[in-house]
């Protein structure tokens, strides 16, 4: 169990990473709004996990509305929101997507030396977004997703490069104390070498320069190889969430 300040830490470098084109809030609560596909720069999120107020449930859904956006939730799969999502689905919207999000302390990913073959940017390169564009990304939902992080403040680009190509790329989040960890992705036919976990060390190393002392990273629940790499890394779960979105947007 997350303590409530590191809760309110890591939903608002969330955000920060993902950064959403308006971002307002209510007692409690953050409210991103976005015309992505980032499911998180377009949902509110709750900044404790208490039992969240009922009676701000209209106020939050009239923001969305007052600037034409489609409002979403992004609640943690906890007891105390179980009346929260009893009332969102009597409203007509659905849960979708689970996710967990994880943590682990930085000096887990410790690096010996340096990893040569990392390189970390304040700007992703040609090489960097073609990497994270590459096969099995949805084109439209990519680029969004890519656009979102570039804009960001405080994200470092990781690249691993090898004979001058980019075999593997993740965006690291650095802000309200801790490292984020977003945007992994490692080309097809080099998948199983452990790319991953070298540019997650090489994030570490730097997030200790920093002296940032904790990760997250939000994954989605049924992504077995990432979950078992994040296991073998030292990452546990600090608590699952997921998605609640109305069935006919044009009803709400």
């Amino acid at each position: 169990m997350s303590s409530a300040g590191d809760i309110e830490a890591i939903e608002r470098a969330t955000l920060q990473a993902v950064a959403p084109e308006v971002v307002e809030s209510l007692p409690g609560w953050l409210l991103p709004m976005d015309s992505g596909t980032v499911g998180r720069a377009r949902s509110a999120v709750p900044l404790h996990h208490g039992a969240p107020d009922l009676d701000l449930l209209e106020p939050l859904l009239a923001r969305y509305v007052a600037r034409g956006f489609v409002p979403s939730f992004r609640l943690p799969d906890l007891p105390a929101f179980e009346d929260f999502q009893r009332s969102l689905a009597q409203r007509g919207f659905v849960r979708a997507k689970p996710t967990l999000t994880q943590t682990t302390p930085v000096h887990a990913l410790p690096a010996v030396d340096p990893d040569p073959d990392v390189a970390l940017a304040d700007a992703p390169d040609h090489a960097w977004m073609a990497m994270f564009l590459g096969p099995g990304l949805d084109p439209v939902d990519g680029a969004s997703r890519a656009h979102s992080l570039a804009r960001a403040t405080g994200t470092r680009f990781a690249s691993l490069r090898e004979g001058g190509e980019t075999v593997a790329c993740g965006a690291a989040s650095f802000s309200h104390g801790w490292l984020g960890v977003h945007g992994m992705r490692t080309a097809a036919a080099q998948r199983g070498r452990g790319l991953a976990a070298r540019l997650l060390k090489a994030m570490a190393a730097e997030a200790a320069r920093c002296g940032i002392e904790q990760v997250f990273l939000q994954v989605d629940a049924s992504n077995a190889p990432a979950l078992s790499l994040y296991r073998r890394l030292g990452f546990s779960t600090a608590w699952p969430y997921a998605y609640w979105q109305p069935a006919d947007p044009g009803a709400v």
